[in-house]
């Protein structure tokens, strides 16, 4: 009990416990594997073509929906009550996977899958507003790898018990809504934060949104230029007219100018984050790319069923799902152990290694094999989580915590808002509603023309390095005197352009 009580009482184990806790249960899924296969299967008796074509759709529009008002509230309602709202998003989810029926149900299924996947931005937050910047490190590591960790121990327990025990969908979707029920009721017991990022900032009066304030009230440098003095004439107007009071009225017009200003300074922040040339270019790759990968993450079971029908093939998701979170964790530990100029090699990785995405989405269009189609899949899973490492790393590295998630938050907008158009153009049945295999052919389009992208901007970048070293080093004995006089601001100039 007292070791019980030492580390409740730690200013950072003690919400990154039950934080964790809450996130292996969270994401321990046996049946998430399956998805596809239960839906189509007795149990919920549903056609490919609704699943693919009504049915997931839902889940991209409502997680658009849901994004940006989660966002901001999230934040002011201080993280906890939010992955409260996720635990039981989750809970109703699995609720209507085992006992709801027909299209409709599956559609408001999705609904709430869509709430509980727009309010994870909450779990990841949670843990900066809680323990101090010196704990950061330690405690995100713990919280991001212990999904992982959850993940796969899913898929594996899933692929066990359907390969060795031969136990049915149902029972899958069962332990899964045992362990997201152990979630939501871990949820409470998380502290409730002090402070959020950007609503409710330890010292309100900070540099930051003194500064917004000035961009709102233009004399609000001459007003605070005597604050003592200014302290002194409110009170005594309140003991002048009490029913101005504080304790009378609350100050309504106070909080709305405090949010008002909170607004102003995110757009100013935003501003100034995508101002930056370089973090636009990843920035606009991880929109691009995120995008891609959530829609062939979307729908990759609804091919695999289509390559081997699970009502007559033997089904390996779990396995391959397992394997390929295995993969994306190495290649994403792989990151911090290269050593490259990034700035300089970084858009060229990029443009590379989504080549390599393109191909094994048209080697998953091409072949009618299945195991080809799991390759296919492990190679691109593992490539995009290398990549979206490195622009992560790239875009945290200059920037502080509040315009970090600001980014986060934006680029993954972006990412949904394409992702809806693909999936409204190429999935839905209001637009081109393609078959699965046609649907693959255009991801691996797309993909290319993202390659495309990053490929000519990187020879961009090294013919223009290569220019300013051959200019730099040009002898300058072979000049005349008016050249050597004009080749230092020339080169200085073609530096500062690029």
């Amino acid at each position: 009990m007292d070791c019980w009580k030492e580390m409740k009482s730690s200013s950072w184990i003690y919400p990154t416990l039950i934080l964790c806790t809450y996130g292996f249960f969270s994401a321990m899924k046996p049946a998430e594997s399956f998805l596809t296969p239960y839906l189509t299967g007795p149990d919920k008796n549903l056609t490919i073509e609704e699943v693919t074509n009504h049915v997931f759709p839902v889940w991209t529009y409502s997680y658009l929906v849901l994004l940006v008002p989660v966002f901001l509230i999230t934040d002011y309602m201080r993280y906890k009550p939010i992955i409260i709202l996720q635990g039981a998003g989750s809970l109703i989810t699995w609720l209507m996977l085992l006992f709801a029926q027909g299209v409709v149900a599956m559609q408001l299924m999705e609904v709430f899958y869509g709430m509980f996947t727009a309010t994870e931005i909450a779990y990841y937050a949670y843990i900066y507003s809680t323990v101090s910047a010196d704990h950061y490190q330690k405690a995100t590591s713990y919280c991001r790898s212990i999904t992982l960790v959850a993940s796969t121990v899913g898929a594996v327990l899933g692929q066990l018990l359907v390969s060795l025990a031969g136990l049915s969908y149902f029972y899958l979707s069962t332990i899964s809504l045992v362990s997201v029920s152990l979630a939501f009721f871990t949820s409470p017991l998380l502290p409730m934060p002090p402070k959020s990022m950007f609503f409710h900032r330890k010292g309100l009066s900070d540099t930051v949104s003194e500064r917004a304030e000035k961009e709102i009230t233009p004399n609000a440098s001459s007003t605070n230029k005597h604050p003592g003095h200014q302290d002194d004439k409110d009170s005594v107007k309140s003991a002048a007219n009490p029913s101005t009071s504080p304790e009378c009225h609350p100050n309504t017009a106070k909080q709305q100018n405090h949010v008002l200003r909170v607004l102003v300074q995110l757009f100013k922040d935003m501003k100034e984050c995508y101002g930056t040339k370089r973090l636009l270019y990843w920035s606009l790759w991880w929109a691009l790319a995120t995008a891609g990968f959530y829609q062939v993450l979307n729908y990759v079971q609804v091919l695999w069923d289509h390559r081997a029908p699970s009502q007559s093939s033997a089904v390996y998701n779990g396995a391959v799902e397992a394997i390929a979170t295995f993969l994306s964790s190495a290649t994403s530990m792989a990151v911090g152990y290269i050593r490259i100029n990034w700035d300089l090699s970084g858009e060229l990785a990029l443009g590379i290694f989504s080549a390599v995405n393109a191909g094994a989405l048209f080697l998953m269009h091409c072949t009618a094999n299945i195991w080809a189609c799991y390759a296919g899949y492990l190679v691109f899973k593992a490539c995009y989580m290398f990549l979206i490492t490195i622009a992560t790393f790239q875009i945290a590295v200059n920037l502080s915590m509040e315009r970090y998630a600001l980014m986060f938050g934006f680029n993954t907008f972006l990412a949904l808002a394409i992702q809806t158009i693909l999936t409204l153009v190429v999935v839905d049945s209001r637009g081109l509603g393609l078959d699965i295999v046609t649907q693959f052919l255009v991801y691996g389009c797309y993909f290319a023309v993202i390659s495309g992208i990053f490929l000519m901007r990187s020879i961009y970048i090294l013919a223009c390095t290569r220019c300013r070293r051959e200019k730099q080093s040009f002898p300058k004995e072979h000049l005349t005197l008016k050249e050597q006089e004009s080749e230092e601001p020339i080169t200085t100039g073609s530096a500062t352009r690029l």
